[in-house]
């Protein structure tokens, strides 16, 4: 830093302490600094109102160099809306003055200022309000603190000027009551605690938005804002709701009107390069006018806009869509009022003055495109005004009463103001003028109606109750665009019903009857299920079928529902059939099948015994044992027929009846074949000198063999029954989409010891039929025995791997047929060849032939 530059801050700082040493030797008075702010209009009255309006939308820019004190604003583009809103002030402030019952002898005043559109004007001109205007310095003994010079303040149209204007106020306890301020922000009590507005927070309409999106349907949309509080506060809240909602934004941009040119060309470019048909537009109406020019020049046609009620319900601004880009544009706009007498006393405004009130002459100046005699003018063909011209014959913005629903809130603001007054000011037949009136603590608490039946009071954020009328831009045959009134959005009624549609004609974008469709991806149909894509929002998916076994039965369902056990998903997976139940039943071939081949062994056992019962004093059967040989032959018969227990749909009795008579026929079964092979080893031996061995194995022994041997069975059958006996199963696990009824085993050790146990017996008599296979006889039944035995457990080797591979009705049938093969084995092998004899060889079944060259006893 140079030496010079070191000289000038000294310089400076030296000033700045000579200054404050003087300041602390002169005698403290109360002064006004600066040059005071003189309203645009006023009135006096015993009490004063003041009014904030933008008169002039905007404002000559200059560079401070901050060596001077600042000029004035220099303001231009006069604004109609704003004499509106005046007017509308005007209006209710005349009705009161002349009403007997609201504030008798008291008249109100008012004092209304210009702030240009600026925030940092906004911010003066509220001071000016509440601090008065005189230019004098007051004696150091008089207080230098008094009441306001306002009771109230009107204004200010946009939320941005009102959060200032309220913070600087609101210490102060002045009500600051807006007609046009819609913020969320505002409804915060601590940072603005005067603040109170006659149009509902966009916390409510930012909702409403995002419930009237979903319910068209439209899932994938863009969103354009305003760059200050109220664009930026309000998207907010409409892009937390729609994610609640699930609503996806493809992209959120901001514009402001007075940002340059290339960031509007940015907004534009974004939109033509979206794939989102939707565009959900919270601006102002002075941003979307600025935007509507790019929109045309761009022929950005096709898409369906979604307004917030500063721009939707404006004419003004559907005027200036000439290449009607809006067309079947929908929205949110306040609900439609009358107010008696207010359009007459809007349109009936003069020039009071024109020579002292220069904005009442730029206003009537503008209106009629002229200027006043009394005006120097270098125009040539000027022409002029008298201030007396007719102003309802003309068709203007000023002229327009579109925003009466607007004007209806200045009105109930200053009602609102004048019953608090009321209220405060204790009145009855008249009111006291000597009481300082301050309304602040009275007006949150004030419920009236105003003379058209509508209730006006403030909630506990001084925000009123929140009601919408949701319209659609309809083109008319001549070219405008009719506002056209399709549904409402009212807050005081219950959830379910608070978002409403009538039963009436749609006009969508581009003049379509069709609801445009906005979505990412559309929609998953029933069995199907929505998967993400990856890095995109969750509105960017692609539908996958159902797993088998899994359902969805509604659209864009985010997962698939596994079916009961019981059931299984069709082929669209949109629904759980219920599985089939398979079994072996006599109904099916295998089942006809297998009974049969049981009947016939049952039929061929009996034929067996009958021809055995004919010929049983015949050596052949004699010679066989022909106890025994019956009491296999029995044995045969149960073992045919036990196998039909397991055909047939499962059951307890079933189920335990079917292993059990299995294990226990065939042990007898193998019981009397072992006592056969054990008669004819006792029978060889007892033909040797000295022997008398058949003493030990006679009749009686042969009985109690055979009862022994199956009582053992019994004893494990009983036991099996009695821990853990079989029962009927569902078994889901070998096909996915049946069910597979079948006895479950219970106690696995029972079953196997009844099957063990019957191949021991099986093992022990073919090693006792091998070893007596070659005794010297004709007609050697050891080596039928050990056929029959070798059959019998060739079968049963087999069936170990073969059940416990086959899966369902398979296995019962493995079972079934290991059963039959085992008992034909045993029938063939050891009674055919002897039925065989009897039958067509007769002569052979005599004694001799059957000794051979061995003489045998008679056994």
């Amino acid at each position: 830093m140079s030496t010079q530059s070191w000289q000038e801050q000294g310089f400076a700082l030296l000033q700045l302490l000579l200054l404050a040493s003087l300041s602390r030797a002169e005698e403290p008075v109360c002064r006004q600094r600066g040059e005071p702010e003189d309203p645009q209009l006023s009135k006096n009255g015993d009490i004063i109102l003041g009014g904030i309006f933008s008169f002039h939308s905007i404002w000559w820019s200059r560079q401070d160099n901050y060596t001077h004190t600042p000029s004035p604003v220099q303001s231009t583009s006069l604004n109609f809306r704003a004499f509106q809103f005046a007017q509308a002030m005007l209006f209710a402030i005349e009705e009161i003055n002349n009403s007997t019952d609201l504030l008798p002898g008291i008249s109100l005043g008012y004092k209304m200022y210009d702030t240009c559109g600026s925030i940092a004007m906004g911010v003066r001109v509220a001071l000016a309000l509440a601090n008065g205007n005189e230019d004098k310095a007051t004696s150091s003994t008089a207080p230098c603190t008094r009441p306001a010079q306002v009771v109230a303040i009107m204004g200010e149209t946009s939320s941005s000027p009102c959060m200032a204007i309220a913070t600087v106020i609101g210490p102060f306890h002045i009500p600051l009551i807006s007609h046009f301020a819609t913020c969320a922000c505002l409804s915060d009590k601590v940072r603005y605690p005067s603040f109170l507005r006659t149009i509902p927070s966009d916390y409510y309409q930012s909702r409403a938005l995002a419930q009237l999106v979903k319910h068209f349907g439209w899932t994938w949309v863009g969103a354009i804002r305003t760059n200050d509080d109220y664009g930026n506060n309000g998207m907010a809240i409409f892009t937390e709701t729609a994610k609640q909602l699930g609503i996806c934004l493809e992209y959120s941009v901001s514009v402001f009107r007075q940002e340059p040119p290339e960031n509007i060309q940015r907004v534009i470019d974004i939109i033509k390069a979206s794939t989102s048909k939707v565009i959900v537009a919270f601006l102002s109406h002075l941003d979307m006018d600025v935007l509507i020019p790019e929109l045309t020049h761009h022929n950005l046609t096709g898409y369906q806009w979604v307004g917030s009620e500063s721009w939707i319900s404006d004419f003004h601004t559907a005027s200036m869509d000439k290449h009607h880009i809006l067309d079947g544009a929908i929205g949110l706009a306040i609900p439609m009022a009358h107010v008696t007498g207010m359009r007459e006393f809007i349109l009936d405004v003069k020039p009071f003055n024109s020579s002292n009130n220069e904005l009442l002459t730029e206003f009537w100046e503008t209106l009629f495109d002229c200027r006043f005699k009394k005006t120097k003018s270098s125009e040539k063909n000027q022409r002029y005004c008298s201030g007396y011209e007719d102003v309802s014959g003309l068709q203007n913005a000023f002229t327009d009463m579109s925003l009466m629903p607007i004007f209806n809130n200045v009105y109930k603001g200053v009602y609102a103001v004048a019953h608090a007054l009321h209220s405060a000011l204790g009145c009855k037949k008249m009111c006291s003028k000597k009481v300082q009136p301050n309304p602040f603590m009275h007006i949150k608490n004030i419920q009236f109606k105003t003379k058209e039946g509508e209730q006006v009071y403030f909630n506990e954020n001084g925000d009123p109750a929140a009601k919408y009328e949701i319209i659609n831009w309809q083109p008319r045959e001549n070219g405008t665009v009719e506002f056209v009134t399709v549904g409402f959005y009212d807050t005081t009624l219950p959830a379910d019903k608070q978002l409403y549609l009538y039963n009436k004609s749609f006009m969508w974008a581009q003049n379509s009857k069709q609801v445009p469709l906005s979505v990412c991806s559309e929609s998953c149909p029933p069995g199907t299920r929505k998967v993400l894509q990856k890095g995109k929002p969750i509105c960017c998916y692609d539908c996958i079928p159902c797993a088998e076994g899994e359902i969805s039965n509604t659209t864009d369902s985010i997962t698939c529902v596994q079916c009961h056990a019981e059931f299984w998903s069709n082929n669209k997976r949109d629904d759980c059939e219920k599985k089939m139940t398979e079994f072996l039943s006599y109904e099916e071939i295998m089942g006809v099948l297998l009974t049969a081949a049981s009947l016939l062994g049952t039929m061929m056992t009996t034929t067996v015994a009958v021809i055995f019962f004919r010929n049983r004093n015949t050596p052949i059967v004699r010679a066989n044992n022909s106890e025994l040989s019956f009491l296999l032959l029995f044995s045969l018969t149960l073992c045919f027929l036990c196998s039909l227990t397991f055909i047939g749909r499962p059951s307890d009795w079933s189920c335990m009846l079917r292993h059990t008579a299995f294990g226990i026929t065939f042990v007898l079964c193998i019981s009397c074949v072992l006592g056969k092979t054990i008669v004819v080893l006792m029978a060889f031996r007892a033909t040797l000198p000295g022997s008398n061995v058949m003493k030990w194995f006679g009749p009686h022994q042969q009985r109690l063999s055979v009862l022994a041997f199956t009582l053992v069975q019994v004893v494990i059958c009983f036991l099996w029954l009695t821990i853990s006996p079989p029962f009927p199963f569902k078994n889901f696990h070998h096909f996915k989409d049946k069910i597979i009824l079948e006895c479950a085993l219970g106690s696995a050790v029972g079953f196997w010891a009844v099957l063990g146990y019957i191949g021991l017996l099986a093992i022990f008599c073919f090693v006792l039929a091998f070893l007596a296979r070659t005794l010297p006889d004709n007609f050697n039944e050891a080596k039928f025995i050990t056929f029959s035995m070798l059959i019998f457990c060739a079968v049963w080797i087999t069936f170990i791997p073969a059940y416990v591979s086959s899966p369902g009705k398979f296995s019962v049938a493995v079972e079934i047929f290991a059963i039959l093969a085992s008992s034909f084995g045993l029938l063939i092998c050891i009674f055919i060849p002897k039925c065989y004899i009897m039958l067509f060889k007769p002569e052979k079944n005599t004694k001799k032939n059957m000794m051979g060259k061995m003489p045998l006893k008679t056994l």
